[in-house]
């Protein structure tokens, strides 16, 4: 079935409210890591896995959070009603794209976990490799399954605006 003027608008607001909800859910895990680890991070020996493990936690949501509000900043669910079905068609490519990126970083961010859990059997510190691993295996697996999901989730319009 053809795309008519009337259904652009409301896929263009559609596509880009799930962006913004997207990110509001990256901010959430942001925060309730934050939450967690911030306080766990400060009650826990320094010289354990646990404490890395808390620390990197911490300092890798921090960059979530940002990466969240400005997410939400940039989403203009209701800007892109006057979009042309060239100009939906490109942002939705871009945005895919992103996210296709971003899924070929989560598999690098859990294969350097692997690889920090491997070195850390001959290291001088071996509870701090072992502690950014497991945040690494974590903070990776989550984002790998949020962006492979949001992926899937928003590639639904790219068939609306048959692309």
């Amino acid at each position: 079935m053809p795309l008519s003027a009337v259904d652009l608008p409301a896929i263009n607001h559609a596509r880009e409210l799930m962006a913004e909800h997207g990110m509001g859910l990256l901010g959430a895990w942001a925060l309730l890591n934050l939450l967690v680890s911030g306080y766990r991070v400060s009650r826990t020996d320094a010289r354990t896995a646990a404490y890395h493990f808390h620390f990197m936690n911490v300092a890798w949501n921090v960059v979530n959070t940002l990466l969240a509000v400005w997410g939400i900043l940039r989403a203009q669910p209701n800007g892109v009603a006057g979009l042309s079905l060239s100009d939906s068609l490109a942002a939705q490519r871009s945005f895919e794209n992103l996210l296709l990126l971003n899924v070929g970083l989560d598999v690098g961010y859990v294969l350097i976990g692997y690889w920090l859990h491997r070195r850390a059997a001959t290291a001088e510190r071996p509870e701090r490799l072992r502690g950014y691993a497991q945040s690494l295996w974590l903070q990776g697996g989550f984002l790998l399954c949020f962006d492979l999901g949001f992926y899937f989730a928003y590639h639904q319009f790219a068939a609306q605006l048959g692309g």
